[in-house]
């Protein structure tokens, strides 16, 4: 089993009433309230935090893309990738990823993707994301060309990697007369390639196809949305024609371990609540604008959708699977039963999360790396030692 330390990098010095007046911190949330001098302090601390997570032993490290947004600040990915680059040996260094369909020019991401490959010497690992609605508006780009988008710079990027150059890609969305990346990816043909999804049935269905065959993974989904979700990307593998080893099967949300279950709890929960209920937040009309996921998608998001609408609580969080919280051995438990039932391999544990302080960061990171990822290594090596 493989542990990623997971960060989203929150604006965690916001004032959080400040929700209330705006409705939503993404896309229409005033800029005038991030203060520079606080962003300072606060991505030197996260890159601390993240590198950190070598020390104590993790697998790797991951970030993401969101923009606009006191969500998260980290509108290129890259740059934080840069900076793990160097400051790093040994972790890899997950991208979850980067929305190269919301670019004009795929190309980029494929050339800064392969730089960083070089840099750590093969250490990356590259996931295909199509981005939350929002960042449509923000990008300007057609939600309705969203998974064409995706697929076709998908293929861009994958040719760019692997074929050699120069040659002509004529697409519907993008047409370069000469794609020759230098520097080539170093680890070869390319590097691994996770696919993540919040509960859309085309890109579990493009991570089972038998050619791809790409790390499905799922995030900040319930245990309800999950018993779904994998149970489609497992049978969608099976009419495939192979069978998901729990290498190609992934989760990441949150995570709080303290000395109880009881402690765990009373020291997350005003985080977690802000977390779900102020940073996360959107307006429908802007999370899924029309045309953005097909219908089939739309229903069977429907489905999981309405257990935690309104004030979220720690502890319906925490009973819905949203978040894991408590001891080490609750935590053990919890990972344990998911990866038994939906064969996972791979978990993103989002060690900071909201408002969620450094010093209790660093004490439920060092709590999951002491007492339970050895455990759960143990428990699992059998299973991985089989699927090899």
């Amino acid at each position: 089993m493989q542990f990623l330390f997971f960060h989203l990098m929150p604006y965690a010095d916001l004032d959080l009433s400040l929700k209330d007046r705006y409705g939503t911190t993404w896309l229409t949330f005033p800029n005038k309230y991030y203060d520079p001098k606080k962003g300072h302090k606060l991505y030197q601390r996260y890159l601390g935090e993240l590198e950190r997570a070598e020390e104590l032993g993790f697998d790797g490290v991951a970030v993401n893309e969101h923009h606009q947004t006191a969500y998260g600040l980290m509108p290129s990915p890259i740059v934080i990738a840069s900076a793990l680059a160097r400051s790093t040996k040994r972790v890899k260094i997950a991208i979850l990823g980067s929305a190269a369909l919301l670019r004009h020019n795929p190309v980029s991401i494929a050339e800064e993707h392969a730089m960083i490959d070089n840099i750590t010497g093969g250490r990356l690992i590259s996931a295909f994301v199509r981005g939350i609605g929002t960042e449509y508006f923000i990008w300007g780009t057609n939600p309705t060309e969203s998974y064409g988008r995706y697929v076709e710079s998908h293929d861009l990027i994958i040719r760019a990697w692997t074929e050699p150059g120069p040659f002509h890609f004529e697409g519907k969305y993008y047409d370069f007369p000469y794609v020759n990346i230098w520097p080539r990816p170093y680890q070869q043909p390319h590097p691994p390639i996770w696919c993540t999804s919040n509960g859309s049935a085309e890109t579990a269905a493009f991570a089972a196809d038998a050619r791809r065959k790409y790390v499905y993974t799922q995030a900040f989904t319930s245990d309800r949305a999950n018993d779904k979700y994998y149970s489609m990307f497992h049978e969608l593998a099976a009419k495939n024609g192979w069978t998901p080893t729990p290498d190609k099967v992934a989760w990441a949300g949150p995570c709080y371990i303290a000395e109880t279950d009881e402690i765990a709890l009373r020291e997350a929960k005003a985080h977690i609540e802000a977390f779900f209920n102020v940073f996360l937040p959107k307006p429908l009309e802007t999370f899924m604008p029309p045309g953005y996921i097909s219908a089939a998608s739309w229903k069977l998001m429907a489905s999981t959708k309405g257990e935690l609408r309104g004030g979220v609580t720690a502890e319906a969080l925490i009973d819905s699977g949203l978040f894991m919280c408590g001891s080490a051995a609750t935590i053990r438990e919890k990972i344990a039963a998911n990866a038994r039932k939906y064969g996972i391999g791979n978990v993103g544990a989002m060690m900071q999360f909201g408002t969620l302080p450094a010093d209790l960061v660093a004490k439920s990171s060092e709590l999951f790396a002491r007492d339970v990822m050895p455990h759960l290594r143990a428990e699992f090596a059998p299973a991985a030692q089989a699927a090899q």
